[in-house]
């Protein structure tokens, strides 16, 4: 993966912090509802940033990363949950979720700027 799309290369390495957690929420922890959860939006994310880079109009791509964006707020939720219901210990959570908050941040500053400049 190419470092100089920044959204693009965090959201893929985030996508496959996601799937390494689902591996261990499922394997070691036996939890499979939230974590597949987990999984759908935390990968969602990555997915929808690669498919706004062809969008038909700026609208679409507003659209593609909107909706990064709702999915990468889901994934904090879904983090949290399983966080404070103890499948997931403190050290492994503050480093995923302060990864989720970067992403977070850096989608609502490309959505922002980008309907700015609309």
């Amino acid at each position: 993966m190419i470092k100089d799309n920044v959204i693009e290369y965090k959201t893929y390495s985030f996508a496959n912090r996601i799937v390494k957690a689902y591996r261990y929420l499922t394997k070691e922890q036996k939890e499979f509802i939230l974590s597949k959860q987990l999984l759908r939006s935390g990968t969602a994310i990555g997915a929808l940033v690669r498919e706004a880079k062809f969008a038909q109009s700026k609208a679409d791509f507003i659209n593609k990363m909107s909706i990064a964006l709702k999915e990468a707020n889901e994934t904090k939720y879904w983090l949290s949950l399983l966080y404070d219901n103890e499948y997931i210990d403190n050290p492994s959570f503050q480093s995923i979720f302060e990864e989720a908050k970067e992403v977070t941040a850096i989608l609502v500053s490309i959505v922002k700027t980008t309907k700015e400049n609309h």
